[in-house]
């Protein structure tokens, strides 16, 4: 299996053996490594740091996307994967997160009786959801609560956004700013994906000591040093 994985890249680089490969692309680098187990063929993880934000995000995955399949070893998956804000009580501190839904919470408009989904206005998409399987197989590789993964270009900094986010996406586990933008290069090339968060912080009013950045990155690392069997048994056709 093929896999790239757009990441807090130093983070998950530490589950896989030392890179053997760098590979140059626009605006990015990737990082290509082997798992442990499999043969090399069936087990080529690329690492990509993808940049901050759906768009960049977006970019930089469709160009690594697009430079695979035109050398002819198209990707099996996409793994988006990262630190991000969660809602409590659903996703405390330090907790792991599994998109079964990865939603894109504020493209739409703004109207006097509130928001509307760009679905709404007759066009686009707003959620995109990775394969069934493969979530309840990372979930109980990794002990990630499941739930939806919303994806911001604004951080959410209030009580107020926070309880209007909650109200309209209310299975909403985590918040973070690239997941959608993957998911839609992803779906572009009709390649999956799959989303992984470690909540660093609570969704809400920004308080910078609340933060735990550190304990995020080092779940979020624990949680690829389990999730490579998961990956390489898992079959694109599974659901």
């Amino acid at each position: 299996m093929a896999t790239a994985v757009p990441v807090e890249r130093d983070a998950v680089a530490q589950a896989f053996p030392r890179p053997a490969q760098e590979l140059p692309l626009p605006g990015a680098v990737l990082r290509r490594t082997a798992t442990a187990a499999g043969p090399p063929a069936t087990a080529v993880v690329d690492l990509l740091a993808a940049g901050v934000g759906p768009a960049r995000a977006a970019a930089s995955t469709a160009a690594a996307l697009t430079a695979a399949a035109l050398d002819g070893g198209p990707y099996d998956l996409v793994v988006s994967a990262g630190i991000g804000g969660g809602f409590a009580p659903g996703a405390p501190l330090g907790s792991l997160v599994v998109a079964d839904a990865i939603t894109v919470a504020d493209l739409g408009a703004e109207t006097a009786d509130g928001f509307l989904p760009v679905t709404e206005l007759g066009f686009g998409t707003v959620t995109h959801r990775p394969p069934e399987s493969l979530v309840r197989a990372v979930a109980e590789a990794t002990g990630a609560r499941i739930g939806t993964a919303l994806t911001v270009s604004t951080v959410t900094g209030t009580a107020d956004r926070a309880a209007a986010l909650r109200a309209r996406h209310p299975r909403a586990l985590a918040e973070g700013m690239e997941g959608f933008g993957v998911a839609e290069a992803a779906a572009a090339q009709g390649v999956p994906v799959l989303e992984i968060r470690a909540i660093s912080n609570p969704v809400g009013p920004r308080d910078r000591a609340a933060w735990r950045i550190g304990d995020a990155l080092a779940a979020l690392t624990a949680a690829f040093g389990k999730l490579a069997p998961a990956l390489e048994s898992w079959k694109p056709h599974d659901q």
